[in-house]
């Protein structure tokens, strides 16, 4: 079953668009320079982030947790050419080889790098956003919610990547972390703000409509 699972989405990446090829050197600089290459977006959730991006053309995108630059690149291909990409990123090695990229990919001008802890930096941001994207530490993915849902646009989207946590998502007796990403998928389900879907990409996205 796993081999069925792995020859899907290399069909479904080998026929999906790649809208960027500075994406390509991003991944091989996540690889050599980096610790865990795994936390990259990739092609195909990174082509899903650029197509829901231009499906919602958002005036203001909010992300958090930047890595390399991979998903935030990705995003800024939908935005509005007068909007802005604000993304957050704890980690200082991580950012600048984010940095590095932003510049080199055209949205320069369009994409705001901030380093340092998102709970306190989202409070102090005076935007409403359109589209959200929450791929930082799981544990506080509950918080991030909170901390965003206000600073949304009536019909923004909320994207949350990770929440099938490699399949651990199942288990009965779960560990802290999955059972935090498993609460967190429970709360949104029972929020009436919002309406949701779990895409089964990649490591799960939970598609997030705030109504």
């Amino acid at each position: 079953m796993q081999d069925i699972i792995s020859d899907i989405n290399e069909y479904c990446q080998n026929h999906s668009t790649i809208f960027d090829p500075v994406l390509l050197d991003i991944e091989r600089a996540t690889f050599l320079r980096t610790l865990a290459p795994r936390m990259l977006s990739g092609q195909l959730q990174g082509s899903l982030l650029t197509m829901i991006s231009k499906i919602k053309q958002p005036k203001n995108i909010l992300e958090i947790g930047t890595f390399t630059g991979y998903s935030a690149i990705c995003l800024a291909h939908g935005l509005d050419p007068k909007g802005t990409l604000i993304t957050i990123e704890c980690d200082a090695e991580n950012a600048l080889i984010a940095s590095e990229f932003i510049s080199l990919s055209g949205f320069a001008d369009s994409i705001h790098l901030m380093v340092g802890d998102a709970k306190s930096i989202i409070p102090k941001l005076d935007i409403i956003f359109d589209l959200v994207f929450i791929d930082a530490d799981k544990e506080a993915y509950s918080q991030y919610f909170d901390l965003v849902i206000d600073k949304c646009s009536s019909g923004a989207l909320i994207l949350a990547d990770n929440v099938l946590w490699s399949g651990k998502i199942l288990d009965e007796k779960k560990d802290k972390k999955t059972s935090l990403i498993d609460e967190f998928n429970k709360k949104i389900h029972h929020d009436t703000r919002v309406e949701n879907v779990i895409l089964p990409v990649r490591d799960g996205i939970n598609v997030i409509r705030k109504i």
